[in-house]
């Protein structure tokens, strides 16, 4: 088969995917939604002692997911000659993606200098637990890891709970797409300058980023962010609150807001109540607050508070599991989920991307691939023969 096409956006792009487990693919997955042709260059089976974490489940949602799109082949880069595959490869890449300790790829070989060498043009996209440099570099870095050590979780779980992870991969994610920002604007200035360049994120500084204005308070106001539960460390009322029926999530911050809320509810008095005069105020008198809402909201159901909130331009919503999430009517009509049809006539579902492109729009076009399912492909393409590709198998190189 040709390359992938999933869109016109970056159909002109080849990308070289070395990465594994969440952060990298992430980041690729977003280039080969909008187009770019996406080799995956993994080892082959039984290698990589590790391999069970992030390719042996081929079938599987998370793998499906993460990888749709692509193009697979099998490389040992262990092996006599492998190394020049690759390079081969990077002749008419345009990017290359891996997530290695940083040491790994200097003793591979597959460091930026050695890259550019082969094609002055090459981006080099290294994504890793604890960035390039500095005492912690050379550790491994997973996304709990970095929830602990970007402060994520002690702002997560209710006050004096401890330290709570949070239910997603929020620096692997942020991580990848950062990465993927990087990218681009890297090939965006590639158009004036002729010149690749490396890019390079890590976990640790995604997740203090992700962390935005609590570490930003403490940095310039000296308040150290703490666990609130469900309630909003810096507004109020916003929060979860109960209703007659389940839970739904209230945003009445800000003036506007609040006054909105009350006229709805028939509390004049909340508005005329001193210790409710101001933002900082409520929150400073938040648990009092909390509890005459709560004596207000166990008089009707959800969908009751919901619509009648939002109908006076508060903000407020019900609370899903993932199976009531994928069923709501808005996600469908967003076009969050997309299935494809496999060989074996069985269905995988995949979340698209979050931004949509009116002309040149992100697609699901392909099911993840196989193990090394374009290896011969690919080598094909890049000039080897038949008898050159046997000889690599029977060597154990593809």
């Amino acid at each position: 088969m040709s390359k992938i096409q999933a869109s016109q956006a970056l159909a002109r792009f080849k990308v070289l995917d070395l990465s594994r487990v969440r952060a990298g693919p992430n980041c690729v997955r977003i280039l080969t939604d909008f187009g770019a042709d996406v080799i995956r260059v993994e080892p082959p089976p039984g290698i990589d002692p590790n391999e069970a974490m992030f390719a042996a489940n081929r079938g599987g949602g998370d793998f499906q997911n993460l990888n749709r799109n692509k193009r697979s082949m099998t490389l040992n880069l262990k092996k006599p000659g492998a190394l020049d595959i690759l390079m081969r490869m990077v002749k008419d890449a345009d990017v290359v993606v891996e997530n290695w300790r940083p040491e790994i790829k200097n003793k591979l070989g597959l460091d930026y200098e050695s890259l550019a060498k082969v094609n002055p043009r090459i981006i080099l996209a290294s994504i890793s637990g604890f960035g390039q440099e500095g005492p912690l570099a050379g550790r491994p870095g997973f996304d709990q890891i970095i929830q602990g050590m970007g402060g994520l979780m002690s702002v997560t779980g209710h006050s004096g709970s401890g330290p709570v992870r949070a239910g997603l991969a929020v620096a692997d994610m942020s991580a990848g797409l950062y990465a993927a920002i990087g990218i681009l604007v890297a090939l965006h200035e590639r158009e004036v300058s002729g010149r690749g360049q490396w890019v390079h994120a890590s976990l640790l500084h995604a997740q203090i980023a992700m962390m935005d204005f609590q570490v930003a308070r403490y940095l310039n106001d000296g308040d150290i962010p703490v666990q609130v539960g469900n309630d909003h460390p810096t507004s109020s009322p916003m929060g979860l609150f109960e209703a007659a029926d389940g839970v739904f999530n209230l945003g009445a911050s800000g003036e506007g807001n609040w006054v909105r809320m009350c006229k709805l509810l028939d509390r004049a008095d909340w508005l005329a109540d001193p210790e409710f005069a101001t933002e900082t105020l409520r929150v400073a008198n938040r648990a009092r607050l909390n509890a005459l809402l709560a004596e207000v909201f166990k008089s009707g159901t959800v969908v009751h508070w919901v619509d009648g909130l939002n109908e006076v331009g508060v903000p407020a919503g019900p609370v899903y599991t993932v199976p009531q999430l994928v069923k709501d009517e808005q996600v469908r009509r967003l076009g969050v989920i997309e299935s494809l049809v496999g060989p074996e006539g069985k269905a995988k579902h995949y979340i698209t991307q979050p931004v949509r492109l009116e002309r040149t729009p992100a697609q699901v076009v392909a099911q993840a691939p196989g193990w090394g399912e374009h290896t011969e492909e690919v080598l094909a393409e890049h000039g080897y023969s038949q008898a050159e590709i046997r000889r690599l198998q029977a060597d154990a190189v593809v």
